[in-house]
């Protein structure tokens, strides 16, 4: 079960709409993308792909058609919410199509204490026999999760890594010493990707490899294998679309970039609206500087 490896780049898959729906066939264009592009796994069903607005039934052929076009490469599927019992029945409704591994995420709104954290992950881990991946994000969910609870967690056998987006570099290099030899920490920011895997961080879950999957698999294996100014040298081109993919609302600017290069609608679903002009104009301007269009 511990056997997944999630090294690398992992893309966090947008979800494209047209006229209110779910279109599934740009989905799985995106996905062959994706594969054709060098990325490592695939992570639908995230907070990238607006999966709050996604009935039971879209995420299900969601996750089906990403696990028809992996190629062979794993899937990782959202699947927290922020009720324990909400979070298992949705796990248990995603797992005969294609799961190889949950991303749960500290549930939001509710802001748990470090113990109520501890027992709802070890619950979730309990209802599985699938790896799970922590995903901690408090800008989006109100709580973090101290390097404490994440090592605490990491004991638990089905626990194989955490996605960590805090930003809070001195949290995340305690995780990084003191995790156990085969847990995986994985960059929740794509501006955080360097530094992390540096420091022993087993890769990212980017947001950024929607738009450019080859930039950012040349960028990670640049790392992996040493190729230091290599490495450098494409992280100063891709810092602008970086920062660009957050300065409205994720997934609105990189839905705005990939519908300037053709490969989607720019559609999203309430409460998410498409990109204002000022944010598209600067999304074109900066794929065109990285040869996308």
């Amino acid at each position: 079960m511990n056997n997944i490896d999630l090294s690398g780049c992992g893309t966090a898959l947008i979800t494209p709409f047209r006229n209110g729906e779910v279109d599934y066939d740009a989905f799985a264009a995106l996905v062959d993308r994706q594969v054709e592009a060098g990325i490592d796994f695939l992570v639908p069903l995230g907070t990238t792909g607006e999966t709050p607005c996604l009935e039971d039934d879209e995420r299900i052929r969601v996750l089906q058609i990403a696990k028809e076009h992996s190629g062979g490469l794993p899937v990782v599927a959202g699947g927290g919410t922020n009720s324990l019992q909400h979070t298992i029945r949705s796990m248990k409704m995603l797992d005969p199509h294609g799961v190889d591994a949950f991303l749960i995420v500290v549930p939001y709104y509710n802001k748990p204490t470090q113990e109520g954290q501890y027992r709802y992950f070890k619950a979730v881990a309990e209802s599985t026999d699938k790896p799970i991946v922590l995903y901690n994000v408090p800008g989006r969910t109100g709580a973090n999760m101290s390097a404490e609870t994440t090592l605490r967690l990491a004991e638990i056998p089905n626990v194989v890594a955490v996605k960590e987006a805090s930003g809070n570099k001195g949290q995340i290099e305690e995780i990084l010493r003191n995790a156990p030899k085969d847990f995986m920490v994985l960059s929740g920011n794509d501006d955080d990707t360097l530094w992390m895997m540096q420091k022993g961080g087993a890769g990212i879950i980017s947001v950024a490899s929607n738009v450019a999957p080859a930039h950012m698999s040349r960028f990670v294996k640049a790392i992996q294998g040493g190729f230091m100014e290599k490495a450098f040298k494409l992280n100063e081109e891709l810092t602008p679309l970086f920062t660009n993919c957050f300065i409205e609302s994720n997934p609105i600017p990189a839905k705005a970039a990939m519908h300037a290069m053709g490969l989607i609608c720019n559609e999203l679903r309430i409460p998410l609206v498409p990109a204002q002009q000022n944010t598209y104009d600067i999304m074109v301007q900066t794929i065109k500087d990285l040869g996308l269009i």
